[in-house]
């Protein structure tokens, strides 16, 4: 019987300290979930803040133009749209130099040059289909075809017959493709970190790899945190010590232009690395090729292909600068040009 009575206390004892443990498990757990819910909380009243406080919604040319299309600033009706266009310097100059920006750039990456080459020769910039103040193809047509092809509306426009054209990253990949599709057109060849050939960046700008992920880029058509253009900009930099608030105010005002983040997603998209680089060989014309060492974006063993494929051409590097060696300082790369010019 006392046997009997001590097992069954051991029984109570045992079953007591099942109840009790499961209970601590079911506390443990209430507990637990009580937290993730405050920390889902947390975030999403986080996300909510982030969004208003970067909200950017789209911009008209209206609230722009006062300050990125003063004089000599023009809009011309080429191709359906009505393009930013500015021609500088004397009207009897035979050859005018006609000079093309990259992605998500604009015609102003080109201003140190033309200051420097306005009072010799005319030069002719305008805002690409997708970016500046120009804004979105009518069709969402941002193949190289279509590219191309507006080059050379925009010069017939204007009675331009024969052109020095040069570009920067898209903006060399657009001249070399109208280098060769209309040879007539295009007498000289200015090649600035341009892109054609597959590559591999080391780095991209944060900015493009949103434009590439579907529902990120769909909230960055009305949001938009000016770090994020900051950080694009100096990732294409030799030096980011040079990326001024100015410069970057230019960048994000830009990029705010009605139609042009969706733009940016849709250009992106149609991109074709590789896409006619057999027909480099085709190009007899002088064709200067310039590159910055320190571009992360197209590496400068791109620029030793060009070199190698365009068989009447020449390489100059800057040791210190990046994917935008014309922007980041124009006096040295301008004076490389003006001596490729004078021969």
């Amino acid at each position: 019987m006392h046997l009997f009575c001590n097992l069954e206390h051991i029984l109570i004892y045992k079953n007591s300290v099942i109840i009790t443990t499961q209970n601590t498990k079911e506390i443990i757990m209430i507990g637990v979930l009580k937290i993730l819910s405050w920390l889902l909380l947390i975030i999403v009243f986080a996300i909510i803040i982030f969004i208003v406080i970067n909200w950017v919604p789209d911009r008209s040319v209206d609230e722009l133009k006062d300050r990125w299309a003063q004089a000599p600033s023009q809009f011309i009706d080429v191709a359906g749209m009505k393009i930013h266009l500015r021609d500088e310097g004397p009207r009897d100059d035979p050859t005018p130099i006609v000079l093309l920006h990259g992605t998500s750039a604009s015609l102003h990456t080109w201003d140190g040059w033309v200051e420097r080459l306005k009072d010799e020769r005319r030069v002719i910039r305008f805002d690409m289909p997708g970016f500046g103040l120009t804004g979105p193809s009518p069709n969402n047509d941002y193949t190289m075809e279509n590219y191309t092809a507006t080059v050379i509306a925009v010069l017939d426009y204007l009675n331009v017959k024969s052109v020095v054209l040069g570009g920067n990253s898209l903006g060399g990949n657009v001249s070399w493709n109208t280098a060769v599709r209309y040879p007539d057109r295009v007498e000289r060849l200015v090649l600035v970190d341009s892109s054609g050939y597959q590559f591999k960046p080391t780095s991209i700008p944060i900015g493009f790899k949103i434009a590439r992920i579907p529902m990120m880029n769909k909230l960055m058509e009305k949001v938009l945190p000016r770090g994020i253009v900051e950080d694009s900009v100096k990732n294409v930099y030799g030096n980011p010590l040079l990326v001024t608030p100015e410069l970057v105010d230019r960048y994000f005002d830009l990029t705010t232009r009605t139609g042009n983040r969706q733009a940016l997603a849709y250009r992106l998209n149609q991109m074709q690395p590789g896409q006619f680089v057999e027909r480099l060989s085709e190009i007899k014309i002088p064709t200067l090729i310039l590159w910055g060492d320190k571009d992360q974006l197209i590496p400068l063993e791109m620029g030793l292909r060009f070199d190698k494929d365009i068989k009447n051409s020449q390489l100059v590097r800057f040791n210190n600068l990046g994917h935008v060696p014309q922007e980041e300082n124009p006096t040295i790369t301008v004076a490389v040009l003006k001596e490729f010019l004078s021969q």
